[in-house]
């Protein structure tokens, strides 16, 4: 493992006049991240995913009604399970997209937040070097994307992964499938070092709640259906590790599935605009919840207690989930 360094990031948001500190250690691990929890020891955030649309498809609308819960929480910050901008992700970064995709859809200040985002498989039928790099932040301070990470807080993990690469069909129909891969080839080492990466990141995770976040579904009875690679590659490994939940989109809806043997609750927020109505397989055991519609995910967390809501493209709420445990020192 090499010697890492490291270096400071000052984000100031101008909207709410707070200063973010982020402390990044560089080295073979996954790039690390420090985020402050509330003055009351308390976090909450929202989830969105698949919503790059130049405010189309109700993308607008989603994007005011998270504004008004982000208020309503006093949210930390956003995550976004990818599928950043449509059809191609963007052409470069100076694409006009990201402003009108972005910058000019989230403009409440509940939603001022740092968002922390990982890339789906749209993006990478882009260019998706230019999501990845520094000139976007530079043009919106929010905007924190990058291919596999690490968020700590005190009292949660979060990891981000990038699962596009795991996706076979992706590499066996390139004339149908056509995605930026730079940074990732060879595609057999790149999976094997984010696998021990990941595990590793989790085994050494004294936080009380670990939540993992990536695009691709886990479990689902969406149109997609379940991921085959991530479920024989990337499940055991959260099993393993006692995660409490995976996050997604790909799905363009919102669900929750309970792992039928373990504690990972799975948590699908794919709709950011465009939606698949009526398009659902049949029922699961372990389904608890599925919409196929608009709208996005909640969560608040403390040290013991845990709360997920999905609201829709009105900001009704549609679907709570609560989960509860010890501190993690005394199990």
């Amino acid at each position: 493992m090499s010697m890492g360094f490291l270096c400071l990031w000052v984000v100031i948001c101008m909207y709410n006049i707070i200063w973010l500190s982020f402390v990044s250690v560089s080295t073979a691990e996954l790039q690390r991240f420090e985020h402050p929890v509330k003055a009351d020891g308390s976090l909450s955030f929202l989830a969105i995913g698949d919503w790059g649309r130049r405010g189309a498809y109700n993308q607008s609308q989603v994007a005011y009604q998270m504004g008004e819960i982000g208020a309503k929480l006093n949210i930390d910050f956003v995550i976004s399970t990818g599928d950043n901008f449509y059809s191609r992700g963007l052409t470069s970064v100076n694409d006009p997209a990201f402003v009108e995709s972005f910058t000019e859809i989230y403009t409440a200040k509940s939603l001022q937040k740092q968002w922390y985002i990982v890339l789906g498989n749209h993006d990478y039928r882009g260019n998706a070097l230019a999501q990845l790099s520094p000139v976007l932040w530079k043009i919106d301070s929010r905007w924190l994307c990058l291919r596999s990470f690490l968020v700590n807080t005190k009292i949660a993990d979060f990891f981000f992964i990038d699962t596009n690469p795991f996706v076979d069909k992706y590499f066996l129909r390139q004339k149908h499938y056509q995605h930026d891969w730079r940074g990732v080839l060879p595609r057999k080492q790149y999976l094997s070092n984010l696998l021990k990466d990941l595990d590793f990141a989790l085994r050494n995770s004294s936080a009380n709640w670990k939540v993992v976040v990536g695009h691709h579904t886990i479990r689902s009875i969406g149109h997609h259906g379940d991921t085959k690679e991530v479920v024989d590659q990337i499940l055991p490994i959260l099993e393993a590790n006692n995660v409490d939940a995976y996050i997604n989109g790909h799905d363009h809806c919102l669900e929750h599935i309970s792992s039928t043997n373990s504690q990972i609750q799975f948590l699908t927020s794919g709709g950011g605009s465009k939606a698949w109505k009526g398009d659902i397989k049949m029922k699961r055991e372990g389904s608890k919840f599925y919409y196929d519609g608009q709208g996005f995910l909640s969560a608040q967390f403390t040290e013991t207690d845990a709360e997920f809501a999905f609201y829709d493209v009105s900001g009704t709420l549609l679907h709570r989930l609560n989960l509860s445990k010890l501190l993690y020192d005394s199990m």
